[in-house]
């Protein structure tokens, strides 16, 4: 719990980006039909309805039509389609 605290104002001090230092999914959705998840911890489901991908803070499921992953990387995973919703379950 103390090193949450301060870990947390140590990002704060150095203006560091919270994503980075710790492990933090960043969620980028262009228009409807492109999602990018950075810092993921893999993917759990994948149907062309619906992608359910894991991360730090929980599952990211996303639904729509006729979706595709078009790169899994490491860190990195990038879906198209028509996009028509993004939920986190923790």
């Amino acid at each position: 719990m103390k090193s949450d605290v301060i870990k947390g104002g140590v990002i704060n001090i150095i203006d560091f980006p919270k994503d980075v230092l710790l492990n933090l999914p960043k969620i980028t959705l262009i228009g409807k039909t492109q999602l990018t998840i950075e810092n993921h911890r893999g993917i759990i489901e994948y149907i062309p309805e619906r992608v359910r991908i894991n991360t730090t803070i929980g599952v990211v499921r996303i639904t729509g039509k006729n979706m595709v992953i078009n790169s899994i990387m490491t860190e990195i995973i990038t879906i198209s389609g028509e996009i028509t919703n993004i939920k986190i379950i923790v």
